[in-house]
């Protein structure tokens, strides 16, 4: 009996060991999957919070202006608009203008958030982009402008230079 009561012993000690091994072995890679998860969903919380609309725009050889509103429901931060893309020209004809924060020289661009307290494009306020280049038509020719933000969201608008 005591062979038996030993045996179960063994048996025992075993499965707790192996159970430990198992537990060591599973808990990084559950804990890592549990933190991608959780980092995709703020991601993709935030893309679906920003909104942004073009509310306004006026081109001239070879300078234009765009506004744009912040309509989201979330703030956007200085540092995240100097990661902005801004392409311009014509259909067909436009590239991706480099940012400038002392001013747009040819082929650049620069921003100003209209009324701006906190360093925060804040809900509700305009973003003036000036732009400065040598693909801005002349009177009456159309302007392709494109606006893209670092979570992924894009705005496009095409006008009428004066």
């Amino acid at each position: 009996m005591s062979s038996d009561t030993f045996t179960t012993a063994i048996f025992l000690i075993t499965a707790i060991v192996a159970a430990a091994v198992l537990v060591n072995a599973f808990f990084p890679i559950i804990y890592t999957a549990t933190d991608t998860f959780s980092s995709s969903s703020q991601t993709a919380d935030e893309r679906l919070r920003t909104d942004v609309k073009i509310v306004n725009s006026f081109a001239s050889t070879p300078d234009a202006k765009v506004w744009v509103k912040n309509v989201g429901s979330i703030r956007i931060a200085d540092a995240d608009i100097d990661l902005c893309d801004v392409f311009i020209g014509v259909p067909g004809n436009f590239d991706i203008l480099t940012l400038n924060k002392a001013g747009p020289g040819n082929g650049e661009w620069d921003y100003e958030i209209v009324g701006d307290s906190n360093g925060y494009w804040d809900v509700g306020e305009t973003l003036r982009i000036d732009i400065a280049s040598a693909l801005v038509p002349g009177s009456g020719g159309v302007t392709y402008f494109h606006f893209v933000l670092p979570s992924g969201i894009t705005r496009t608008k095409e006008f009428t230079a004066s």
